[in-house]
């Protein structure tokens, strides 16, 4: 793929957050940097960045396409109570085991879901 500063702006921006930022948020931090740039150029990069395995997508239960720059292994908490996306440094063994027995697995996403500790607290509190 031939070189683009939007593309860079893009993967950079993402990469630069731990927040597991939906397109609309990264379209505001791009244009930071490129005023010009447009929400149809954000979307066409984080894209083709997901094709290339340069950023990964969470399909999340709010109904918007969140972008994590992290794509070493790892799985997701969402939180029920605040909608926050918290990397957790584990791993499934499902794909190891499908792995075993024959399959070939090239992509696996690990989300949990639930409350975190202060969404927690607080309802216990209530």
């Amino acid at each position: 793929m031939r070189y683009s500063k939007q593309r860079e702006v893009v993967k950079e921006v993402t990469k630069s957050t731990i927040t597991h930022p939906d397109a609309e948020w990264i379209y505001r931090e791009a244009e930071k940097s490129i005023p010009n740039i447009s929400l149809g150029t954000v979307y066409r990069n984080l894209k083709e960045l997901v094709e290339q395995g340069e950023l990964i997508t969470l399909e999340t239960e709010d109904n918007v396409l969140h972008y994590d720059g992290n794509v070493d292994p790892h799985a997701h908490f969402i939180c029920r109570g605040c909608n926050r996306i918290i990397d957790l440094p584990c791993q499934s063994e499902v794909a190891q085991t499908l792995s075993q027995v024959g399959y070939e697995v090239d992509c696996e996403k690990l989300l949990l879901y639930g409350k975190c500790p202060s969404c927690k607290a607080k309802a216990t509190a209530e």
